[in-house]
């Protein structure tokens, strides 16, 4: 497995089935010594807890990309990640 110490991860989650992967996924990265930034949609709390995720990664989870607090929210995500 490549080294992920250190590196910024942004995980998304929507509503589907498979959202309750993202929990595995996120605790394996985080074990790995990733900083985990996890993203949801509303459709994705149907599968997985908002708590859930935040509590795994020690981050909040984003639940949208029109932050009042930004001028550009939607790229501030993907500009500090490495992955």
């Amino acid at each position: 497995m490549t080294d992920l110490a250190g590196k910024r991860i942004v995980v998304g989650v929507c509503g589907g089935i498979a959202a309750y992967k993202a929990v595995e996924v996120c605790r394996r990265l985080v074990d790995a010594g990733a900083h985990v930034v996890p993203v949801m949609t509303k459709g994705a709390e149907h599968f997985i807890g908002r708590t859930t995720l935040s509590a795994l990664c020690s981050e909040p989870v984003q639940m949208s990309l029109w932050d009042e607090e930004s001028p550009i929210p939607h790229t501030k995500l993907g500009q500090g990640a490495d992955l």
